[in-house]
């Protein structure tokens, strides 16, 4: 799900960054949309709204726009759909994770799966996210009609 909220003629997104060691330092290019696995009798909008739920503590509401699909460089697909609201970044809770860290060490961390969430315009949005998920927000703002005119 991609939560947007309208400021004056343009749009922010809101995004989350990924808890644990593993992106604890990492910026651009590791922020995502909050998302995840489809479950066994579950269609995708089911999923995405239980998975938004589940990272940030917050309901989605409808309506839904649906943005279609991409596949990452993991080969993972994701379908979402851009929803508008607002919310506290500051009062997201996640749900918790289970990782083995480092690797092979036997070593088991439980951390929350995301760590924190923040408003971004579009252009810093696309620097923040996985490389395949920052078409979603030009997909978003293509629907709106909020996309910034090239020179």
């Amino acid at each position: 799900m991609l939560l947007y909220r309208r400021v004056g003629h343009t749009i922010e997104v809101f995004l989350a960054h990924p808890g644990g060691p593993f992106w604890r330092h990492r910026d651009a290019g590791a922020w995502t949309i909050p998302k995840g696995l489809v479950d066994e009798g579950e269609q995708p909008l089911q999923a995405a709204i239980r998975e938004f739920r589940e990272e940030t503590g917050i309901e989605p509401e409808p309506p839904f726009l649906p943005l279609g699909f991409i596949r990452q460089k993991s080969g993972k697909t994701v379908h979402a759909w851009g929803w508008e609201g607002d919310a506290d970044p500051a009062a997201v809770f996640s749900n918790e994770a289970k990782t083995e860290w480092p690797r092979g060490s036997g070593r088991w961390l439980t951390f929350p799966e995301v760590d924190r969430c923040g408003w971004f315009s579009p252009d810093v949005a696309r620097q923040k996210l996985n490389e395949a998920q920052s078409e979603l927000v030009g997909r978003l703002e293509a629907s709106l009609g909020t996309a910034r005119k090239q020179a």
